[in-house]
């Protein structure tokens, strides 16, 4: 009996740990963790079955671990924010799987992702077919981004966080001169004084880093 009580506070105990734990990390939907979210939220799932499995293990060994993922995801969190390079190692970038109705092959294979993945997702988002397409990006999430030839196209960062984004020029035909010109006639000296910056069908946007609302 006394061994059912403490797995019991134990297993409350520890659901609310949990739960302020995934609060103090931040919102994100299933499909969107990263790679560290992933690895975490497993590690966690872990720490807490160890615990209830053995109920005479002192509670401390269980805290202590999940306070310590924490710390280090709020740290990958703040790396992420101000490193891009962090950010392209630990969660990726979107590959480009269809160009102008063409299925870029190469960067299939090198996602491991097959042609029965790509037709089922774009039947999901009712593409009739792969000719109709003028850009799918695989996001690092797994989820498929489908935009037609008819349609807006994408938000392509030219240049985020103040890092040129020179895989994302060729994709909308223009160049790193063209891109430097734009930049300089909007009354910037370089790609360092903008926070964000896409080209999109009203013409170049631009927001300086600082700016707020």
């Amino acid at each position: 009996m006394e061994d059912l009580l403490t797995v019991i506070w134990r297993t409350v105990f520890l659901y609310v740990l949990i739960i302020i734990v995934l609060r103090l990390m931040g919102k994100r939907e299933l499909g969107e963790l990263s790679v560290v979210d992933l690895v975490i939220s497993v590690l966690m799932a872990e720490v807490a079955a160890f615990a209830l499995d053995d109920p005479d293990s002192p509670i401390f060994l269980a805290i202590l671990p999940i306070i310590v993922l924490l710390i280090i995801q709020i740290t990958a969190s703040y790396l992420s924010l101000k490193s891009k390079k962090f950010r392209d190692v630990v969660e990726g970038d979107p590959a480009v799987i269809i160009r102008n109705g063409v299925i870029e092959e190469q960067n299939m294979r090198k996602q491991r992702y097959n042609i029965d993945d790509l037709l089922q997702q774009l039947r999901e988002q009712q593409v009739a077919s792969v000719r109709n397409v003028a850009y799918a990006f695989l996001e690092p999430s797994g989820n498929l981004a489908v935009f037609e030839k008819n349609s807006d196209k994408p938000i392509l960062p030219l240049i985020s966080d103040g890092v040129i984004q020179k895989e994302h020029l060729p994709l909308i035909g223009k160049d790193m001169e063209w891109l430097m010109n734009e930049i300089q006639a909007a009354g910037y000296n370089g790609p360092e004084q903008i926070f964000f910056c896409t080209l999109d069908k009203d013409g170049m946007h631009i927001q300086e880093k600082g700016r707020t609302g």
